[in-house]
């Protein structure tokens, strides 16, 4: 019998600054915001998504209303604009939601499937050592400064790149911590986060406008698959 409650945090603004609008622009059949709630209801463990937002408005206009696995949060006047940081719209919703486990992501994500969610609660709920968790890309590749010198490698002694020491890089596809976690770090990263990898396809993030022209053509693929049964 499920007993731990646990809620998902998706924060939504209206403005985007490097693709404009990109929160709302459709894709691949549906508005981005649409990707990722999908799969956030399609998780059965998750008892309620919680979207902060000053944009509740176009949200209505897109045909998204709240029921009673959706709650929308009208985000606070001093929490609104480009450079808040978002450890302090996520302690907003902590403070007013309670919740023994929250799952945090964001819309720029739509790639991110149920199932890797579902990876993720697992792992992190039969820990016993970690009081967080964060997804991460592994990276075996040549790094170098600035200035040319190698970071991880002997220019002179290549070795093959899967023998290098891997890297990880938070990816920010799926955060997960508890109230008291957040409390000690006062961020959705806490003092024991366990790292989990997620599918290199679906763990790609839209910044840039290059970024949105990925994940366009991957989105309309999984649309395409799904719609022939390939």
């Amino acid at each position: 019998m499920k007993s731990k409650k646990i809620v998902a945090l998706l924060p939504m603004k209206a403005n985007s600054e490097r693709v404009k609008g990109k929160n709302f622009r459709v894709l691949a059949g549906k508005p981005l915001f649409q990707w990722i709630l999908d799969e956030l209801l399609a998780v059965e463990a998750i008892d309620k998504v919680v979207i902060n937002t000053d944009a509740r408005e176009i949200l209505a206009e897109n045909g998204l209303v709240e029921h009673a696995r959706l709650l929308i949060r009208d985000r606070k006047k001093e929490l609104c604009g480009d450079f808040v940081s978002m450890n302090l719209i996520i302690e907003d919703d902590v403070t007013a939601i309670e919740a023994d486990i929250y799952v945090m992501t964001h819309t720029t994500n739509p790639l991110i499937r149920a199932a890797t969610i579902n990876a993720g609660l697992e792992l992190f709920e039969q820990s016993t050592r970690n009081d967080s968790l964060f997804t991460v890309n592994k990276i075996q590749t040549r790094f170098y400064r600035e200035d040319g010198s190698a970071v991880n490698h002997d220019p002179e002694n290549l070795i093959r790149t899967q023998d290098l020491e891997p890297w990880f890089e938070e990816n920010s596809c799926l955060f997960m911590f508890t109230a008291d976690s957040f409390e000690k770090t006062n961020a959705r990263i806490g003092e024991r986060p366990a790292m989990m990898e997620t599918p290199p396809l679906e763990s790609l993030d839209i910044d840039e406008p290059h970024d949105w022209e990925m994940v366009s053509a991957l989105a309309n693929l999984r649309v395409n698959s799904a719609s022939t049964g390939i």
